[in-house]
């Protein structure tokens, strides 16, 4: 019955609706559809299609990698998309060639070993040309038509390093160019005795290592950027370093990104964060603009008019060429995302807090709408009170620091609320009163007067850092979980412990059901407890995860059903009675660390450790 249980629920998938992320540290991680209406990247596992024109940026999904995406690219027509992805260590990586007109899945290629290191499309959308990782180390032409590999060659030879990067010609669909440590080759396509032919470039006295590689438009001339700071021009026919440049004053960390311009010259992008247009004849500095973190990507629009700048940030930038002077068009977390919460009874927005900062944002577009910032600090947690007037926030220097959620404006700070950071937070329904835990496994009830917030009772009973709050509708009773293994129920009237639960775990998560008259848990044990709150006996348990442990856990507020996430980064839909399995959803790519149901009840939005943001329909019938 178990089995058929989880094909159950393997089958009933989850729809994601859209996502906020943008996974900036790949190569080339914003690619610019030749409509110039879509912009293609990548969050996890999954490919996001994103319109530009529509009111709402829509999203189209492209789910079918089994780990995170390591490389994309377009064809020149825009017919196809084509993604790869890493794996683990002795397993293959695959490639998806994904048809765009209907979104759907074109071909799968399985060949290299452990990672894909880049792709590139024939002009004529012919050939797909695919680069293996280091441990793989070898190249692969595929036939679009035939959906079968025509050729393979090891990319380099084996004394020399890593290939980093691949790209055709614009004219020909049988030459294309590798580039790496200090390896860089002219390759030929024989599709009628199915082989590749290799010309390696004689480079003479210069040492280098290739990160990009483009072509002037009539295939004459080879740029390559270097992390040396400088772009070889290499003619391509003889294979000979034309010159190179600049001479003096070269890029700091290293060429990331180029693009060819429709003058000819060169835009680069370096690991400094500095987008530069150069002279092509001269490498003269012709604009220059700085962005934060290492551009990953450069691609331009409307003829090169306008332009799109990945980072590693996690930042995706656009300006007009004429002003170069980037705007913040697409933001996330680019570390671990700690905390999730929703207003009380309202489902339009959501706040997350992470290292350094915690935002609020739209729910339906994805739009940021507030951002506040305190730079080497660690918020914790973060909670809306019942009528929404502050955005409460717990950070790892021991400070509550209390918000305006319309401005950002600091309203109140407690100092020295916890001595080993804040960890957990929760508010009851007179929005004055606020209870924290601390990574030294204190839970303290602050009260607000006029000016500032006095402490009213601290309860020590845990010896491990307090991991989740969740407070009764009545104000009455809380229960707070620990890393300790033990979950405590607190009469808050007369600031005792009414019952203690204690499991061989850590636990991670705990939720009242809507009755109140139980709490579920989860925790590193990999089990879903239910406890009666009256004796704190166990009732049930159930196995929730296979591999990892349990983070997250909320429950509806018809309290039918619940959702889960954790460490195996899949999103599970249970009937609470039941104690099944009825829905998953795939597409985080690190542990989801949280995870929350609207308070509507129509959406679930589950956060991971790799900063990026998932909201997914409840279906239908859970409603």
């Amino acid at each position: 019955h178990s089995n058929a249980r989880v094909n159950m629920a393997e089958d009933n998938k989850l729809v994601l609706e859209n996502s906020i992320g943008f996974e900036g540290g790949i190569p080339g991680c914003a690619v610019m559809h030749p409509d110039g209406q879509h912009l293609i990247y990548s969050l996890g596992c999954t490919v996001v299609v994103k319109d530009l024109k529509s009111e709402n940026d829509e999203q189209i999904l492209l789910q079918g990698h089994t780990n995170n995406v390591s490389c994309l690219t377009s064809s020149t027509s825009g017919t196809y998309l084509a993604s790869g992805q890493k794996t683990h260590m002795g397993f293959k990586a695959d490639v998806i060639v994904w048809s765009f007109a209907e979104k759907q899945l074109y071909a799968r290629f399985v060949l290299h070993k452990v990672k894909v290191e880049a792709l590139a499309f024939s002009p004529s959308d012919r050939f797909l040309a695919t680069l293996g990782g280091q441990d793989d180390g070898s190249v692969v032409v595929w036939n679009l038509e035939t959906r079968e590999a025509l050729c393979g060659s090891p990319a380099a030879t084996q004394s020399l390093g890593p290939t980093n990067c691949i790209c055709f010609a614009n004219c020909r669909d049988d030459l294309f160019m590798t580039g790496g440590n200090k390896t860089l080759r002219v390759w030929e396509i024989d599709e009628k005795n199915h082989k590749i032919r290799p010309k390696d470039c004689n480079l003479g006295p210069i040492k280098r290592i290739v990160n990009c590689i483009q072509l002037s438009k009539n295939d004459q001339f080879m740029y390559c950027g270097t992390t040396s700071g400088d772009v070889l021009r290499i003619n391509t026919n003889t294979c000979y370093v034309k010159d190179f440049g600049p001479q003096k004053e070269k890029f700091s960390l290293g060429i990331k990104s180029l693009q060819v311009l429709p003058s000819g010259n060169i835009l680069l992008g370096t690991g400094d964060g500095v987008v530069a247009e150069l002279e092509v004849s001269t490498y003269k500095k012709l604009k220059r603009c700085k962005v934060a973190g290492a551009v990953t990507a450069l691609t331009t629009r409307r003829g090169g008019h306008e332009l799109f700048i990945g980072s590693s940030s996690g930042n995706l930038y656009n300006t007009a060429f004429s002003d170069f002077n980037p705007q913040v068009v697409m933001s996330c977390h680019n570390h671990p995302i700690t905390d999730i919460t929703f207003p009380k009874e309202y489902s339009d927005l959501f706040a997350t807090s992470s290292n350094n900062d915690v935002r609020v944002w739209h729910a339906a577009s994805g739009k940021e709408l507030l951002r506040i910032s305190l730079p080497n600090l660690t918020c914790n947690a973060v909670d809306i009170p019942q009528k929404g007037w502050s955005i409460i926030t717990g950070w790892n220097d021991g400070k509550i620091r209390i918000y305006s959620p319309e401005s950002g404006k600091l309203l109140f700070t407690i100092n020295d609320a916890h001595n080993k950071g804040v960890t957990a937070l929760a508010t009851l329904q007179d929005s004055k009163t606020i209870i924290s835990g601390g990574g030294e496994g204190q839970v303290r009830i602050w009260e607000a007067n006029s000016k500032a917030y006095t402490m009213m009772k601290a309860l020590k009973e845990h010896r491990g850092a307090v991991t989740c709050i969740r407070v009764r509708k009545n104000d009455q009773e809380c229960v707070t979980s620990s890393s300790d293994g033990t979950c405590i129920i607190w009469d808050l009237d007369r600031c005792v412990r009414n019952q203690v639960i204690f499991a061989n775990t850590m636990f991670k998560a705990v939720s009242y059901n809507p009755e109140e008259c139980q709490v579920i848990t989860g925790g590193t044990d990999r089990k879903i407890a239910y406890w009666e709150t009256y004796d704190g006996s166990q009732i049930r348990e159930i196995e929730g995860s296979k591999v990892g442990s349990i983070n997250g856990i909320d429950i509806s507020e018809s309290g039918r059903h619940f959702v889960t996430g954790g460490d195996d980064k899949i999103v599970k839909l249970w009937l609470y009675n039941e104690g099944e399995v009825t829905h998953t959803g795939t597409g985080h790519s690190g542990n989801i660390t949280k995870i929350k149901i609207s308070p509507d009840g129509r959406h679930i939005v589950s956060v991971s450790d790799d900063g990026g943001i998932l909201r997914w329909r409840v279906p239908p019938t859970q409603d």
